[in-house]
């Protein structure tokens, strides 16, 4: 910690011109503030990002999201040069992560994205500048 407050009054100097103990004191008083607003519950936060940051789960996202209606399993399976596997896997990470929503209709499985998807889809294009 002796470290951290020596590299935080360096900062801290180089900012103001000088730096003191109560100057290092109040930066860190506001640092914990900030840290007050993180958010207690980001377990699901956690998940989205990890689900998406594989290739094949992310792509799925994007396929469903493109899509106008909710796709079937074996609608999904051609497009991807993996298992059935691998694709029922991926879906079911997806549904686990809030990203992807199914509905079974007799044998039959479809998915679409939920609202969290398509708004993390559209903060990727808008930074993006919407190219895909």
């Amino acid at each position: 910690m002796a470290d951290a407050s020596t590299r935080l009054r360096r900062l801290i100097e180089d900012e103001v011109g000088s730096c003191c103990s109560t100057d290092v004191d109040a930066r860190l008083d506001e640092l914990s503030a900030l840290g007050d607003e993180l958010p207690s519950e980001y377990d699901r936060d956690l998940a989205a990002m990890k689900a998406l940051g594989n290739d094949t789960r992310y792509l799925i996202t994007r396929l469903l999201a493109t899509a106008d209606d909710e796709l079937c399993v074996c609608e999904i399976t051609p497009l991807f040069d993996v298992s059935e596997s691998a694709i029922s896997h991926a879906l079911s990470d997806l549904t686990d992560a809030g990203l992807v929503s199914r509905r079974k209709e007799g044998t039959w499985r479809y998915y679409r994205t939920t609202p969290l998807a398509d708004r993390l889809v559209g903060a990727l294009d808008a930074e993006r500048g919407g190219d895909e």
